[in-house]
């Protein structure tokens, strides 16, 4: 792999189930922006500094934290100029470890289209994929990776092949598993949210402001 120069290199860090999918919620919902957090303890902390944030995770509801990584239940929210902090295993750690890209999107399949648009607009020659699910190899990263990449190039492509590639993938079952065991962080609308293609007319772009690593949505045609 060559060293990415300013204009050469973007990289679309995919998290489907369920990171990308409850941030572009959280923006749909009128948030600013999206403070993506090294630790828990970090996102504690910041929100100890700036009570009016708003804390979210993986897993169960936990003190410091106002919601959880939940695309369902943040989508009831209004959120309309709010800070979020985001702390997840797979989508947030793999922004952060990225945060050097001259061109950094996250994404999964409701911002595909739009996302695939901004990388048609940057031009890059160069576009990696991080797959940020079961150590590269998640099913739904993959599809989702592949569809954006299809659209990019200018193909016409169907999403139900790549939604249906997703819906069968281990995360998923895992995720349904969640549900019928009662286990409390999972919605029972999660899994369908994050398999819906194209909803939202917006990329998720990050850089670093003030050291940290922020997310925010460009609309298309910006």
């Amino acid at each position: 792999m060559t060293e990415p120069s300013e204009a050469s290199h973007a990289v679309v860090v995919i998290d489907v189930l369920r990171a990308f999918t409850t941030a572009a919620w959280a923006f749909a919902r009128g948030a600013e922006r999206i403070v993506l957090a090294e630790s828990l303890e970090e996102a504690r902390a910041l929100k100890s500094l700036h009570a009016d944030w708003l804390t979210l995770k993986d897993g169960p509801p936990a003190p410091g934290f106002d919601t959880v990584n939940s695309p369902a239940l943040v989508r009831r929210l209004d959120l309309t100029g709010r800070t979020l902090v985001q702390k997840t295993a797979h989508g947030t750690a793999g922004a952060l470890t990225a945060r050097d890209a001259p061109l950094l999107l996250c994404a999964g399949f409701t911002v595909a289209a739009a996302t695939a648009g901004a990388l048609r607009a940057a031009r890059p020659r160069q576009v990696t994929y991080m797959i940020t699910g079961d150590d590269g190899r998640a099913e739904e990263d993959l599809a989702c990776a592949r569809y954006i990449a299809d659209l990019s190039a200018g193909r016409t492509a169907d999403p139900a092949p790549y939604l249906h590639r997703a819906a069968t993938s281990a995360a998923a079952a895992e995720l349904a598993d969640g549900v019928r065991r009662g286990y409390r962080g999972i919605h029972p609308r999660d899994t369908a949210l994050c398999l819906e293609a194209d909803v939202h007319g917006f990329a998720m772009v990050a850089a670093v402001e003030g050291g940290r690593v922020v997310l925010r949505r460009r609309d298309e045609g910006r």
